[in-house]
């Protein structure tokens, strides 16, 4: 740095003495002051005969990450699938600690690690630390990119798992998205792919968004081998939604299926007992529950079942399960019949499996979305928690007595963060 001949007054905090000269100092000397410039903000001041001229030298943007431990309240994949969508969303950088901290195998498994390698293809960013077992990961994300995106978990890890981090990313690109998501379709610890296509997909529409959902092939434990390829169209925002009236039961409706060489007989056994389980509560609806054989798009062997109910105001919820070896079949419907029955008796307007999916829609939702719901879950006060730290969105939950139901239920309210989609 030099002075200039004429009109420099006085320089500040640069070294210079008053005589415009740079004062003589030690090599060691020098050194310790480079570094310190080097680890903190610069501020030189000139006074250039009556003006103020300020040169600020600004942090590294290494402050700007934020950090989630991946260990609080849930401490599980849902805190992956939340954070690393919101970080591609409001391009802030994160840093994921204590993965899965509390679980049997802690750290990222295959399909934690196929999410979130999606997400950063999805916004063109930089991941780090994504390995199997990894406890700690940074994303850094950049713009988000349309077109044609692949995520396989090369196991039976759920495909319905890669949609929850992957949908609410495409929605913000500039252009549809294709996105081809492998691995099981029908997995324990998860939903169901007849659940994501009949329950969630209608309901988180209402928020304004668009998706189409191809079943190419279903695949089970252990194998996986399942493919869906989903259609995602942008949007400008994401509008609030209310659902606060239930309304009556209208429809009862599902299906029992198996797949591969398992025999028939066991979905018309799940079936019949699931039908049996919901006439001992409901007896004035026709409950069709359609026993199914899986063939030509099925990979490997496995049976299940789903009922779905509806009520006269669009609500929906379902039961489901899942087979398992040395179960009988009609275990396996009474399973899935009594935990929709538990779903409906709270007349709340969304099942404990939806709730804590739709928590990220309404934090990104320009507006006041107001949701009834029976027992807050865990999942959900998770997901709330990460919303509040990643976005602008602000929720409340109140407790509110029903006359209509002897069960307590809870309207959960948030105001959303209005995130527009500046690719549009």
């Amino acid at each position: 740095m030099t002075s200039r001949k004429s009109g420099l007054i006085q320089a500040v905090g640069s070294g210079f003495n008053g005589s415009g000269k740079f004062q003589s100092k030690k090599n060691k000397q020098k050194q310790k002051r480079r570094r310190r410039r080097r680890e903190r903000p610069v501020c030189i001041t000139f006074l250039w005969k009556s003006e103020s001229f300020v040169l600020q030298q600004t942090m590294d943007p290494v402050a700007a990450v934020k950090e989630v431990d991946g260990s609080v309240m849930e401490g599980g994949g849902q805190i992956l699938r939340v954070s690393a969508a919101l970080s591609c969303i409001t391009g802030s950088a994160i840093k994921i600690t204590k993965i899965r901290a509390g679980r049997s195998t802690p750290g990222l498994r295959p399909q934690h690690l196929s999410g979130l390698q999606l997400v950063s293809d999805i916004c063109s960013g930089s991941l780090q630390g994504a390995t199997i077992g990894s406890t700690d990961i940074s994303l850094t994300p950049g713009k988000i990119r349309s077109g044609s995106h692949v995520a396989d978990t090369q196991t039976a890890g759920s495909v319905c798992l890669l949609l929850q981090v992957a949908l609410p990313c495409a929605l913000y690109a500039d252009a549809s998205s294709q996105l081809s998501l492998k691995g099981g379709t029908n997995a324990e610890m998860a939903p169901q792919i007849d659940y994501t296509v009949k329950i969630f997909k209608p309901i988180v529409e209402k928020f304004g968004l668009n998706f189409d959902c191809d079943i190419r092939m279903r695949g089970y434990y252990p194998k996986g081998g399942g493919e869906v390829m989903v259609t995602v169209n942008p949007v400008k925002e994401l509008q609030a939604v209310t659902m606060t009236e239930r309304g009556n039961i209208t429809k009862i409706h599902g299906r029992a299926f198996v797949a591969g060489v398992l025999p028939f007989k066991l979905a018309k056994d799940m079936s019949a007992a699931a039908v049996r389980t919901i006439r001992k509560e409901i007896k004035e609806l026709y409950i069709n529950i359609q026993p199914l054989q899986e063939k030509d798009k099925a990979c490997g062997n496995g049976n299940g079942i789903i009922i779905i109910a509806e009520s006269s105001t669009g609500c929906l919820f379902a039961g489901s399960a899942l087979g398992k070896k040395g179960v009988y079949a009609d275990k396996v419907g009474i399973e899935a019949a009594e935990m929709l029955l538990r779903n409906i008796r709270h007349n709340g307007c969304v099942d404990e499996f939806l709730q804590d999916q739709l928590i990220i829609f309404m934090a990104l939702a320009k507006g006041i979305s107001r949701i009834r719901t029976g027992a807050v879950t865990l999942h959900t006060q998770t997901a709330i928690h990460i919303a509040e730290q990643l976005t602008q969105a602000k929720f409340t939950i109140r407790k509110c007595e029903d006359e209509l139901s002897s069960n307590v239920n809870y309207i959960i309210e948030c105001q959303g963060s209005g995130v527009t989609n500046h690719n549009l």
